[in-house]
């Protein structure tokens, strides 16, 4: 008869032995996280009480308790490039899931070569951001460029600036950003819709529901989880909006209606030196980015 103490002995080496390889296959990438995301995380909320100029040493880091948090309520720039950026948000979020879902519900109700349709759509959001954007201030030029240029073919006389303007330079990037997001939007509604159980199709269609009221009974509900998904990344994502705006501008000239919050967070860093106020703003974004997603994760539950 076996030694039970001895099974059970055996079984916690075994058992130990497996976590410790479980936990070596996890070292590079906690490392990776410790070292890139934890600590610059820290450190960055300890700047954001301090004064400090990056080119000036750590000897030269001053604390200045709350002042850097207090300052934002007085920054006329940060308070447009917050304006700018709730343009953005309330621009792009809700098109670019409505437009995303009802192309995904027309390629996969009612066209032929899915699959090639998918990878057409799919294409701009892989594609390079810096040439996307140059071609958008190609088609967008004030002055030689097509879109202006057939407007004012059309009678208009006097088109929009986009880019170099303070009231149509939101719009034009929030234009491109919907543009690039539908087919990522698009492929995850076609693998959402996969999920959504066939027999409900069946039955909406012997009690005499028509197309458009199978996509509002059947297909929207059964698409709500990637709804939700896609919803709170474009929210996040609206919020970050970086790259198209340091494309568009340089550090040197930035026109008020380009500016948001996380290309305001760059120049405080990196043009002014203003290390300690930069991350400061970047801690409030954080906190308003954290404090949105709560509320939809909240409401999600409620549903």
């Amino acid at each position: 008869m076996s030694d039970p103490t001895i099974s059970y002995v055996t079984l916690q080496k075994r058992q130990f032995k497996e976590n410790l390889a479980g936990f070596g296959f996890l070292l590079p990438s906690l490392v990776g996280f410790i070292a890139f995301i934890l600590v610059p995380m820290i450190f960055s909320l300890f700047l954001s009480f301090h004064d400090w100029s990056m080119v000036s040493g750590f000897k030269n880091i001053k604390f200045v308790g709350l002042d850097n948090f207090t300052n934002m309520f007085s920054d006329v720039k940060l308070q447009v490039a917050v304006w700018n950026t709730i343009r953005y948000s309330v621009m792009t979020v809700p098109v670019s899931i409505f437009l995303g879902f009802t192309v995904a519900v027309l390629i996969h109700d009612y066209v032929y070569g899915k699959d090639f349709l998918k990878i057409c759509v799919f294409l701009p959001y892989i594609s390079s951001l810096v040439a996307i954007t140059i071609v958008w201030q190609v088609l967008l030029n004030p002055t030689r460029g097509p879109v202006n240029m057939l407007l004012m073919s059309l009678g208009v006389e006097k088109p929009p600036l986009w880019f170099a303007s303070t009231k149509w330079a939101i719009p034009a990037v929030a234009f491109e950003s919907i543009w690039l997001s539908i087919g990522y939007n698009v492929v995850l509604y076609m693998a959402g819709f996969t999920g959504i159980n066939t027999d409900l199709y069946d039955a909406a269609m012997i009690d005499g529901c028509g197309g458009l009221r199978r996509v509002f009974h059947v297909t929207i509900p059964g698409a709500a989880p990637t709804t939700f998904f896609l919803f709170i990344m474009a929210m996040i994502n609206s919020f970050k909006v970086f790259d198209q705006i340091s494309i568009l501008t340089n550090v040197n000239y930035t026109p008020d209606g380009l500016i948001v919050i996380a290309y305001q967070i760059y120049l405080q860093a990196f043009k002014y030196y203003r290390m300690g106020y930069a991350c400061a703003i970047a801690w409030l974004l954080f906190l308003v980015i954290m404090v949105i997603t709560l509320i939809q994760w909240k409401y999600e539950k409620t549903q």
